[in-house]
């Protein structure tokens, strides 16, 4: 690493890729039931794109904590922006479902590669005293990238066809590739390190199996064997994984960072963040859509200000995490989420559309607060040479809390819908606002946990770090 770093145009390259990918992670999702028509494929099928984009980031972020000692930065990083850009031009032109959905597991895999490496970078290149904003720029783009998906590719669904939800990803994906290959030096630490197969395999059939257990739960049932049989593999795969890696001398995925409290506590605070952010950013618009009778359109522009206003103050609030510390940033930003899900759980058919408004202003400003902020205390708290591993397991953590979030939230919305409308009254808005309501009261509750969890929050640096 020289001094000739810099780190505007190397943040630039990391987080546009970086962007492209999270927008695509959900974009893709207000077109499923035209893509449904236009491929003759029924809702179970076409659920796969959504489905298999998450999977594919929970088999394939552990195994990048190993390749990121194998190879080099710029080495990972175009292989990042190549596989992205392949699978979004593939998915454009896709003539068949079959090609659709191999391009979605390609722009997974690109992305899959892309966060471990971009947060990998960010803890090389910045001292302690300035990875708080950096960090606060990253989770702008993290929320930012799923929270704009549904608004931009409902605005492009209602003036071009649904290929230029990826078309109009090229041309920043060209400028990342670009901007890395002038800007992006070689940060990390080459060793001579093997990749264990057994390890991959036994990572892939745990993380894979859980997700695909929780993902079709939704379709066949919390009592199908299929998800019973899938989630009790996965677990029994995942906990064979663990006992491998102790084991090793040189372990594909370090549990090493597992010795340090403030480590524990912030992947049990991002878990929570992850299940809750991006399973609210589906119920919420659902709600919306069905109990408001608001058009798929206007759903994205009511969501579009909390967003807007966490672009804003992400940087800021990466400032304040520099110079005040976790807990004033981060407990702060609890309460705000734990006011906003109360909020949510009132909420029925009569509620003004103002409403939803300024409660997802509070809430995404909350999330924003807590989300970097945790990131950022939670890899300060390992040494150097555990970044790439601590990043590995917390990228693998958000992704499968993600998926399952969705999973069951959308599963419980399901089934207290029906519930009503079998034992109530047969008027969907209300089931769904009903639903929605009782989804919003779970929420609150794992809120409070965050909460509770912030309260033991402090700086690493107050920490004795281990070897």
């Amino acid at each position: 690493m020289t001094k000739q770093i810099k780190t505007g145009p190397i943040m630039m390259a990391l987080l546009v890729a970086g962007f492209v990918g999270l927008f695509s992670e959900t974009a893709i999702n207000i077109a499923l039931g035209d893509l449904s028509q236009i491929f003759s494929v029924g809702t179970t099928t076409i659920q796969w794109l959504a489905t298999g984009y998450f999977l594919t980031l929970a088999i394939l972020i552990p195994v990048t904590g190993i390749l990121m000692q194998k190879f080099t930065t710029r080495q990972m990083f175009l292989s990042s922006i190549i596989l992205t850009l392949f699978g979004t031009i593939l998915a454009a032109a896709a003539p068949s479902f079959g090609v659709l959905l191999a391009g979605r597991i390609l722009q997974a895999a690109g992305l899959a590669i892309n966060l471990p490496l971009t947060q990998n970078v960010i803890f090389t290149i910045f001292p302690p005293n300035k990875r708080g904003a950096a960090m606060g720029i990253m989770g702008l783009v993290m929320l930012a990238g799923p929270a704009l998906g549904p608004t931009i590719a409902g605005l492009i669904l209602d003036t071009l066809s649904w290929n230029w939800i990826f078309w109009v990803q090229v041309p920043f994906l060209l400028f990342s590739m670009i901007a890395g290959m002038i800007y992006l030096p070689n940060v990390n630490e080459i060793r001579k390190v093997s990749i264990d197969l057994l390890s991959v395999i036994l990572s892939t059939v745990g993380f894979g199996g859980i997700v695909y257990g929780f993902s079709v739960s939704g379709e066949v049932g919390w009592t199908s064997t299929t998800v019973l049989g899938a989630i009790i593999i996965g677990i029994l795969a995942i906990i064979l994984f663990c006992l491998r890696q102790v084991k090793m001398e040189t372990p594909m995925l370090n549990l090493r960072p597992f010795k340090y409290p403030l480590f524990i506590i912030g992947v049990c605070m991002s878990f929570i963040t992850f299940f809750n952010m991006l399973s609210m950013l589906v119920i919420l618009p659902m709600y919306m859509q069905v109990a408001l009778v608001i058009m798929a359109f206007t759903t994205g522009l009511v969501l579009l200000p909390g967003s807007l206003l966490n672009c804003i103050l992400a940087p800021v609030i990466g400032k304040l995490f520099d110079k005040y510390g976790p807990k004033a940033v981060i407990t702060p930003g609890t309460i705000l989420v734990v006011i906003s899900y109360g909020i949510y759980s009132t909420f029925g058919t009569e509620t003004a559309v103002w409403m939803v408004v300024v409660t997802h202003l509070v809430m995404m400003l909350g999330i924003g607060a807590v989300l970097a902020a945790t990131q950022t205390n939670t890899l300060n708290s390992l040494p150097k040479q555990y970044y790439p591993d601590g990043i590995a397991i917390t990228q693998t953590i958000q992704q499968v809390a993600g998926a399952i979030g969705i999973a069951v939230m959308v599963s419980l919305l399901a089934s207290k819908q029906n519930s009503y409308l079998a034992n109530v009254a047969d008027h969907l808005p209300e089931a769904t606002a009903s639903g929605s309501s009782f989804v919003f009261k779970l929420g609150l509750g794992l809120a409070i946990i965050n909460f509770i969890l912030s309260l033991f929050m402090k700086k690493p640096h107050d920490v004795k770090l281990k070897s």
